[in-house]
């Protein structure tokens, strides 16, 4: 029985798939006064050439022979099947998983890094601003600026950068500055750190310093760069499921009943699930399960709202499911999954009733995370473990229900930087939060005079 296909590089997808084309978000981002941001106001933030690819009306978009060349260096990932985890779960259902921790920094984040480094250079930029929560996003746009030949600098959230000191390390090793957050480099981080000098920092306080920071140069020769929630960041990661795809037909399959991937801002569940939605959306019959921690329920239990991308309230205004721009998170390890928001295709999918978002809470995550390491082998990111936790309810669902599903989820990263998170779980020193519905409304209600998002679907 084989347990892992791979591609070859010519078998490796040659265009991105554009969701919105088939599932059109019906409520724009908002400029600072208020009406749908103009090209022009977004051009203060991001290259044009990748504002572009947000607009496009085509369905599938080329991947520039350059990028393809860079992507080489990793791409195409395997796909496994977790013969072991099966055994183990003693079920019915075939589990596979796409392997995106064999990227050099050890994430599925390059997919996007390395497209928009090398767009931001061909516009002429010079240097890239950019946030991280757990270090994956800094560290894969640390290295896809060294691949290109750009400076990058990024903001930390205080946490992760206390708890994670090896991410900032590998950061520094491919050349890029790496600053805690909130910093005293911006106002943004000032104002935070007068009201709360032992701030644990948030992903919102640190888009903040980054976007200030980068709409400073007005040489325009520095832009800032997000990691996920945009379209094009979105676009870029959909090589995972494409791939998984064709790698899926290797195996045997015809078809797949569940698809998994963990969500803090979008990127990597858009990046196994779209090309999957797309076949819901064209009749398919699949349960798609973005997860997310209980302790920052933002699809769960907060409201489909307009609300500001960063705290300092400086970033675009998104229409998504929010906790409020205001959020500071408690101090769970899956750094990558504390993001007040979603990206506004995930929530536009939740609106029509295509994906079934769910909660886990972190000690049932590492306790997957643990039985996937002893099973399969991998140690995989806290972020990682939501989704093998879901993987594992639905493995469990299918032997009650005597079913041989087809369940796919996306191993986004590797743990090997966050074994700081293991050894607190292993001492029993974790606990589990629940976020309390009154504080999102206390937090929602700084928002109360934003304009309101339609509910309407977008329909195919």
């Amino acid at each position: 029985m084989p347990v892992k296909v791979f591609l070859t590089e010519d078998e490796m997808p040659r265009q991105w798939y554009n969701l919105n084309v088939d599932l059109p978000v019906r409520n724009p981002l908002l400029g600072p006064d208020r009406k749908p941001a103009t090209p022009e106001y977004l051009g203060t933030l991001f290259p044009m050439n990748l504002i572009a690819q947000a607009i496009s009306t085509d369905r599938w978009i080329d991947i520039p022979g350059e990028v393809l060349e860079l992507l080489y260096r990793w791409r195409p990932t395997p796909l496994h099947r977790a013969v072991y985890l099966e055994k183990a779960l003693e079920t019915p259902a075939r589990i596979y998983y796409k392997n995106e921790g064999v990227s050099p920094p050890g994430s599925h984040k390059p997919n996007t890094a390395v497209p928009q480094a090398w767009y931001s250079k061909e516009f002429g930029v010079k240097k890239i601003i950019t946030e991280t929560g757990a270090g994956q996003w800094g560290s894969a746009l640390a290295f896809s600026c060294a691949l290109v030949g750009l400076e990058c600098k990024v903001y930390m959230v205080r946490v992760s950068y206390e708890q994670k000191p090896y991410r900032k390390m590998m950061m520094e090793t491919w050349g890029a500055t790496c600053v805690p957050s909130p910093s005293d480099q911006t106002k943004a981080g000032r104002d935070i750190l007068s009201k709360d000098p032992d701030s644990p920092g948030s992903l919102g306080i640190a888009i903040s310093e980054a976007i200030e920071e980068a709409v400073a140069d007005k040489s325009g020769k520095t832009k800032y760069s997000l990691g996920s929630v945009l379209p094009w960041v979105l676009l870029h990661q959909t090589i995972i499921g494409l791939e998984a795809k064709k790698q899926l037909k290797k195996f045997g399959e015809k078809k797949v009943d569940v698809v998994i991937g963990c969500a803090g801002g979008g990127s990597n569940f858009a990046g196994l699930s779209f090309p999957f939605i797309y076949d819901k959306i064209n009749g398919a019959q699949i349960d798609i399960i973005p997860v997310e921690p209980t302790c920052c329920p933002t699809m769960t239990k907060a409201p489909f709202v307009y609300d500001f991308g960063d705290t300092a309230e400086i970033a675009p205004i998104a229409p998504m499911h929010s906790l409020g721009h205001t959020f500071v998170p408690p101090p769970i390890h899956a750094g990558g999954l504390r993001y007040h928001g979603m990206a506004p295709q995930v929530c536009q999918a939740i609106v029509d009733g295509l994906i079934e978002p769910r909660a886990v809470h972190q000690k049932e995550c590492f306790e997957a995370a643990v039985l996937f390491a002893r099973t399969e082998g991998i140690i995989a990111a806290p972020e990682t473990g939501h989704a093998i936790a879901a993987t594992i309810q639905e493995a469990k669902k299918a032997k009650e229900e005597g079913k041989e599903k087809v369940i796919l989820f996306n191993m986004s990263g590797h743990g090997l930087m966050d074994l700081k998170g293991y050894d607190l779980y292993f001492q029993g020193q974790l606990q589990d939060y629940a976020y309390p519905e009154e504080e999102i409304y206390k937090a929602l209600e700084l928002i109360k005079d934003l304009p309101k998002p339609q509910l309407a679907k977008a329909g195919s």
